[in-house]
């Protein structure tokens, strides 16, 4: 009932019904992996994350985040540094053979797209997930 008139609904809505159902009380953490940050004062509101962000942004370890302007220079500096995409082309998977020199798109050479082969990012989204499953981290931070 909470939901029904409140403003932003689906960013909480499943969080909601996850915490508050007996079968996943124990098992769920309380944590959306999502780098946000926001007005200061009262925390209400997201703000749009900016190039002076993006250290902070990467060095949170949370592989995703928001809230993002229409074609901010954030976006492009992430998709090149972070996700190795070239302007016109698709974000490379692991399955992606070809070179991305001289502008090539680095997925018209490709393996087996079902395997996936762990990165640099994988291994720090491996590290946050440990820190977050954590006994000493897990059980204050889980669903009360």
């Amino acid at each position: 009932m909470y939901y029904t008139n409140f403003l932003s609904s689906p960013e909480g809505y499943f969080h909601t019904v996850i915490c508050n159902h007996k079968d996943y009380q124990n098992t769920t953490i309380n944590h959306d992996l999502r780098y946000i940050r926001w007005d200061n004062p009262p925390k209400q509101h997201p703000l749009f994350l900016k190039l002076e962000h993006f250290d902070d942004m990467v060095r949170s370890g949370i592989p995703f985040a928001r809230k993002f302007a229409k074609d901010d220079p954030v976006l492009d500096k992430i998709d090149k540094e972070l996700l190795g995409r070239s302007k016109g082309h698709f974000t490379p998977g692991g399955w992606c053979f070809g070179s991305p020199l001289l502008g090539k798109d680095p997925c018209t050479v490709y393996g087996n797209p079902i395997v996936v082969k762990p990165t640099l990012r994988s291994k720090k989204l491996e590290k946050l997930l440990v820190k977050l499953l954590d006994s000493e981290n897990f059980r204050p931070k889980q669903c009360k």
